[in-house]
């Protein structure tokens, strides 16, 4: 379950900070706290999960939290996934990865010249609305990019139907999913991800 609200973390996780509390610390250390963070946040939302009222005060994340812990490993990836990092605006989220498509999809080829886009490596855009509400995740891809070129959304729905579905059931261009750990709402700010438990 921690690796699943982890990645939902990530997946609605979005924020820039500019005046960053830690700015002068050094990059490692800086690294260091922000992936302790992380874990003290998570912990306490798996805690309060378990109990019969939860608290309901909002548990903030950040930019960096997030980046950092993805970067430390905690969260494994994909195969073929490297580099991810989170970035973006009020309810869209902004992820960018360098992917290695045939890694991705080891042992599955297709004969469709639409689907040969997705080979070798590339660096991927993908900008989602997100939000969460009623303890439901939603996720809209609004757009995907290789190499700064965009994708035309019928070939992404291909590319997530023949390459993605089968691993990974229920993922979509268009998701709706149930929240872990008594999440009611998730909701993409300026700078942070802000969710209540209920």
């Amino acid at each position: 379950m921690r690796l699943f609200l982890t990645l939902v973390l990530g997946a609605i996780t979005v924020l820039t900070l500019t005046n960053d509390p830690l700015a002068q610390v050094s990059s490692s250390s800086k690294s260091s706290a922000a992936v302790a963070s992380m874990e003290r946040k998570l912990q306490h939302i798996q805690s309060n999960a378990k109990v019969s009222q939860p608290d309901q005060t909002p548990t903030e994340f950040t930019e960096q939290e997030v980046n950092a812990y993805f970067a430390s490993g905690a969260v494994k990836p994909p195969a073929g996934v490297q580099s991810v990092m989170f970035q973006g605006q009020p309810e869209v989220v902004t992820a960018t990865a360098r992917v290695d498509f045939d890694q991705l999809k080891a042992g599955h080829r297709s004969s469709n010249p639409l689907l040969s886009m997705f080979s070798g490596i590339h660096d991927v855009v993908v900008a989602a609305h997100v939000r969460g509400a009623g303890g439901q995740g939603y996720v809209n891809v609004d757009t995907v990019s290789l190499d700064g070129v965009e994708i035309p959304r019928f070939a992404l729905q291909m590319f997530v139907e023949k390459y993605l579905q089968p691993k990974y059931p229920g993922v979509g261009l268009d998701s709706k999913f149930a929240l872990p750990d008594r999440i009611d709402t998730a909701k993409v700010g300026l700078h942070k991800l802000t969710i209540t438990q209920k």
